[in-house]
């Protein structure tokens, strides 16, 4: 079975503002989904382990949830991989052929600061595996590298938070770096939606990433071909 490691940060502080941060629920659940419904085994770990935490502002409460959040809230076993996500540095990437990274503000705190992901994502596309991150997510790239140490970003076309929105959410001077910045700095060539928040993926070969959360399935669709030009979607 193809099997795909989805990576979740383990940061639930805004940086000094007080407020709490974690991953974005859409930027999770919906990519699970697409996952599993095309038949792949969607395994969730985090940079700590264990459960980790939600951004507050990404869960809209009963009846006004997307299908996707809502499906994954009311699904048990789900539910239960979330609250016993394995620690990254436990796992073996070699076993997957796909890894994804959801967003959320947490991400800009600790999946680029982790050696972990950027080792994972490294490994698994230096073996042919597919890559995708959406909105913060992006941010578990900046330390992963090709075979001879090169940026896996550099030259690529890539997308991620943009900077316009960033400061839309007036957190631009809360986080700890820009992300449209940090990617352009290791020779990304960033590519956006003409107009803030709208959904906007890009795929380049096994590289898929996508803007804010109303990207998250295109992301997920395009990794799934991907899989299946390499041969490694499920029948």
């Amino acid at each position: 079975m193809t099997r795909v490691l989805m990576i979740l940060t383990s940061w639930d502080k805004l940086g000094d503002t007080g407020d709490k941060t974690g991953f974005f629920w859409e930027e999770m659940a919906s990519p699970y989904w697409s996952f599993r419904d095309a038949g792949l085994q969607v395994d969730l770990a985090s940079v700590q382990g264990g459960h980790p935490p939600a951004d507050p502002g990404s869960d809209d409460g009963n009846g006004q949830r997307t299908e996707a959040v809502q499906r994954f809230m009311d699904d048990a076993d789900a539910m239960t991989a979330l609250e016993t996500t394995a620690k990254l540095a436990d796992i073996d990437p070699s076993q997957y052929d796909a890894v994804f990274l959801p967003g959320g503000h947490g991400t800009m705190w600790d999946l680029r600061q982790t050696e972990a992901v950027g080792q994972a994502v490294s490994r698994i596309y230096e073996r042919g595996g597919v890559v995708g991150a959406v909105c913060h997510g992006p941010a578990g790239l900046l330390g992963a590298t090709e075979t001879g140490g090169a940026p896996l970003v550099q030259g690529k076309r890539v997308n991620g938070f943009t900077n316009s929105e960033e400061k839309a959410a007036g957190l631009d001077t809360v986080v700890p770096f820009l992300l449209e910045d940090a990617l352009k700095e290791q020779g990304a060539n960033f590519q956006h939606s003409v107009e803030d928040f709208c959904g906007f993926a890009v795929r380049d070969g096994r590289l898929v990433t996508g803007q804010n959360p109303a990207s998250s399935e295109m992301v997920a669709h395009r990794m799934l071909e991907a899989l299946e030009e390499a041969g490694l979607k499920a029948a």
